[in-house]
């Protein structure tokens, strides 16, 4: 839903004009279904993540509070039946379906500390939402200097994502053989057609261990990065908007000027650029 003109809230809109909140979401829903689709969904990720362990009852109260009154069942599905919603249980938004009978790599990642470039890689997955539709986003970091090194963004959540944003870092980076790529164990990175490039470039798999996601702390924290930084200040409608905002973001902001805790406050760029002087 799109914020009103003059930065006052449907809530305040709607004690001014004496309407109902319902009433207004009701109408709203009518004129803009999927617009209104997508905002139920957001709601209902966000009550998630607030409240781990609401199951549909308290989450369908606590839409109430908001003004929305959607029928339990549609809530239920939605929990049960989105991919994106079908954990809320879990803190995080799960992208991953490790439920596969593909190979799983040992996770070696832990026992790495990378002391030069392109010797650990990281990758992981997450959704953005725009004004109708969620999108995702496969990301690559150095793990060493935590620069985004491969990025991916598309409409649907297949291997041929991360695919993308591994061949894009390997194009630029060119690592020798013996390069430790560490993922989670979801079906995108351990399907064959990912595997097959991991393979051909002589790079060693690593996956986390189950119900672990933390194990790729590193990305977690980019991707947090990004969403607070950029993502959430703005409101996308279509998904070459986003993705030339995400471009910027990533390869002049992030890469090249966001000072860095952890790189004794400088950037990725200029960390690497020091170590290699």
């Amino acid at each position: 839903m799109t914020q009103p003109q003059g930065g006052m809230s449907i809530e305040g809109l709607c004690r001014l004009a004496g309407v109902a909140r319902a009433t207004y979401y009701r109408y709203w829903e009518r004129q803009e279904p999927r617009e209104a689709e997508t905002e139920l969904r957001d709601r209902m990720q966000r009550i998630c993540l607030a409240h781990r362990f609401y199951g549909y009852r308290r989450v369908g109260a606590a839409l109430r509070k908001q003004g929305l009154v959607v029928n339990h069942k549609k809530i239920r599905r939605l929990m049960r039946e989105d991919n994106l919603l079908s954990i809320p249980r879990r803190k995080w938004i799960s992208t991953t379906n490790s439920r596969h009978l593909m190979a799983i790599f040992p996770n070696l990642a832990p026992s790495m500390q990378p002391n030069g470039p392109d010797q650990l890689w990281v990758a992981d997955l997450t959704y953005i939402r725009l004004r109708r539709e969620f999108v995702y986003l496969a990301v690559m970091l150095d793990a060493w200097s935590r620069r985004v090194v491969g990025w991916a963004l598309e409409r649907e959540l297949t291997a041929s994502l991360p695919k993308r944003a591994l061949c894009q870092a390997l194009e630029t980076r060119r690592p020798k053989a013996g390069l430790l790529h560490h993922s989670d164990r979801g079906v995108q990175y351990a399907s064959l057609e990912y595997v097959t490039v991991l393979n051909e470039n002589h790079i060693v798999g690593s996956m986390s261990r189950s119900g672990y996601p933390y194990d790729n702390a590193r990305c977690e924290s980019f991707m947090k990065t990004l969403k607070q930084e950029e993502i959430y200040c703005r409101q996308y409608t279509t998904l070459e908007e986003l993705r030339a905002s995400v471009a910027h973001f990533i390869e002049h902001y992030y890469n090249q000027q966001r000072l860095h805790s952890a790189l004794a406050y400088r950037s990725p760029a200029e960390f690497e650029s020091g170590a290699v002087a």
